[in-house]
């Protein structure tokens, strides 16, 4: 009878019993064992032992990648090949997704970078023709000089221009605001009415020749439009319902032909019926000196509306009005314009006055920059009614 025997350990320290029988030659063979196979088996599959390994058992031991020889057994160590992930799985599609994500991050910094500036930016990059607006939260001025005058002014007195208009017997001044930087500005239409010519300087001295595009007779309104005029500086045409009585307003205009003038008040009512004409040479007859007749709580001032009248709701400011100042802006604490000045009160002007009533009253009109914003796409359309 055959004894089989083996030393302790001796087949432990090899992964192949083959080998070890293969260098222990002088001991009995167990004869139920079979002879190792001349070649490696064609099925033999990959097994996985560590992370970045991968072994064939029973292949012959080599370098990584090698194809080695050998009369034994051993283990080849291949290249690892990535493993395809399952159907649905994350980790191709989170790198997928980190480029969507991180353009959205960067163009949020972007756009906090920008801030206040983003709204003369848009402008400046879609064309002349987009104007400006904002919500009354928006300032045009930083929110530390929210209500300083001297800040207000600086901000917005480039995009107050003083409009000049040539009729028949003589010539009227008037203001104008400026919305877009290609030259379209917005004055009342009574400056404008019946004009041979119009004349424009910008408050850097600038003077441009201008047509009018469009009017309306019925809201006080007229859009004109400057010949080779770029880069200026548009005003933001802010939200006037947003407005209550007592807001602090500033008025920018060019009273009595002082261009570039500034004053300032507080809104003292809303929604006032300010009757104005619509005949073209009711202002004419005035002679150009800019005392544009209107009526106010069933009393008529600065001469003779006429016949042909029309009514709107106007902001009342006491802010300081003068002739001149038509058509000019009023703004509010922000920077924001919310209304087109469009009428003012002069005790001295009414019938049956005295010199005791000449003076500032703090009694001025202007039209809701809504109405305005309203009334752009008949303006721009060439409308003349």
């Amino acid at each position: 009878m055959t004894e089989s025997f083996r030393r302790d350990g001796e087949y432990e320290q090899y992964e192949n019993p083959y080998r070890g029988a293969q260098q222990h030659s002088s001991s009995p063979v167990n004869p139920e064992w079979p002879p190792p196979p001349a070649h490696r088996p064609a099925q033999a599959e990959p097994v996985s032992v560590a992370p970045g390994t991968t072994v064939w058992p029973g292949g012959p031991q080599s370098m990584a990648g090698g194809e080695g020889g050998g009369d034994g057994g051993g283990t080849a160590v291949l290249p690892t090949v990535p493993a395809e992930p399952a159907p649905g799985t994350a980790p191709a599609a989170r790198k997928r997704a980190r480029g969507p994500f991180a353009l959205l991050a960067a163009v949020a910094i972007v756009a906090a970078a920008i801030g206040g500036g983003t709204a003369y930016a848009f402008q400046e990059l879609t064309g002349s023709d987009t104007v400006a607006t904002s919500s009354t939260t928006t300032s045009v001025v930083p929110s530390s000089k929210k209500g300083d005058v001297a800040s207000i002014a600086a901000a917005v007195s480039p995009s107050v221009v003083e409009v000049s208009a040539t009729l028949s017997n003589g010539t009227s001044t008037g203001s104008g605001v400026i919305i877009t930087s290609g030259g379209e500005i917005v004055t009342n239409n009574h400056v404008v009415s019946g004009a041979q010519s119009i004349k424009v300087t910008t408050n850097d001295g600038k003077s441009y020749t201008a047509k009018v595009v469009g009017t309306d007779s019925k809201k006080d309104l007229a859009l004109i439009k400057l010949s080779g005029a770029s880069g200026l500086k548009p005003a933001t045409l802010g939200n006037s319902s947003g407005v209550q009585v007592g807001d602090t307003v500033v008025a920018i205009g060019s009273p009595e032909g002082l261009s570039g003038t500034v004053t300032s008040g507080i809104v003292s009512a809303l929604n006032r019926d300010v009757t104005v004409s619509t005949d073209e040479s009711q202002g004419q007859q005035q002679g150009g000196d800019g005392n544009w007749p209107f009526q106010f709580g069933g009393r008529q001032f600065n001469g003779d509306t006429g016949s042909s009248t029309t009514t709107y709701k106007a902001i009342q400011t006491d802010a300081s009005l003068n002739p001149g100042n038509s058509g000019g802006a009023l703004i509010d604490a922000g920077g924001n314009i919310i209304g087109i000045n469009s009428a003012m009160y002069s005790a001295s002007s009414s019938s049956g006055s005295s010199s005791s009533d000449a003076g500032s009253i703090g009694l001025g009109f202007a039209i809701p920059i809504n109405t305005v914003k309203a009334d752009l796409a008949t303006l721009r359309s060439g409308s003349t009614s």
